[in-house]
């Protein structure tokens, strides 16, 4: 069994990893292309969001997701609160988790995976603690182990310990299972958030 394991982490997860991601863009396209031109509209013409984040062996990458929030400033030139930013059409992006299609992209370009820990701001890098760096040895994910057990409701902490646990424990039916609760998650958007910087509490060493 765990001979088993150690082949779907190393080869077949990342093999349906492009598969999936693949088939996926194609049958989304038309309706990715049209929710573009909406986002586009909503905010200037640009429809996508792009940030640095800590990938696998603490790699930085781009993540490419759906832009739900305007560049409003205030008079003195600084950027409005998040909530006074985000667009009524991003608010429903966001809930409904469509802001996450476009890392389809980032899982066919190898910086992720569609199961994995999230990837976090690249500038938290230095804060992990030597455990919290275990989630670093795989790729981040669209989806996760830590966000189908409480999404935004729970504590770095806790959300950091889902996560090693997560990489040390790698399975064919852990993905299964995360994939399955993932979509009972989009129907019940409780725990959603509201845009990119309506979150939680920024990361520290002490949280």
């Amino acid at each position: 069994m765990r001979n088993f394991s150690r082949l779907y982490k190393n080869i077949f997860k990342p093999i349906f990893d492009y598969i999936i991601a693949g088939i996926a863009l194609l049958l989304l396209l038309p309706f990715i292309l049209l929710l573009t031109i909406i986002l586009a509209m909503a905010n200037n013409g640009q429809p996508f969001f792009f940030q640095e984040r800590g990938g696998k062996k603490e790699r930085v990458f781009k993540v490419i997701k759906f832009k739900t929030m305007n560049d409003r400033k205030d008079k003195a030139g600084k950027l409005l609160p998040d909530a006074e930013r985000l667009t009524g059409v991003g608010k429903f992006v966001r809930k409904t988790s469509l802001d996450e299609l476009p890392q389809l992209i980032n899982v066919l370009k190898g910086d992720m995976s569609l199961i994995g820990p999230r990837p976090f701001l690249a500038e938290y890098l230095p804060l992990y603690s030597n455990f919290q760096r275990k989630r670093f040895s795989v790729k981040p994910g669209i989806t996760g182990w830590a966000q189908v057990n409480a999404r935004n409701t729970i504590t770095w902490t806790q959300k950091l310990e889902y996560d090693v646990w997560y990489a040390e424990n790698i399975s064919f039916m852990l993905d299964v299972k995360i994939l399955l609760r993932t979509f009972a998650k989009l129907i019940n958007t409780r725990d959603v958030n509201q845009g990119e910087g309506i979150t939680s509490e920024p990361f520290n060493s002490y949280n």
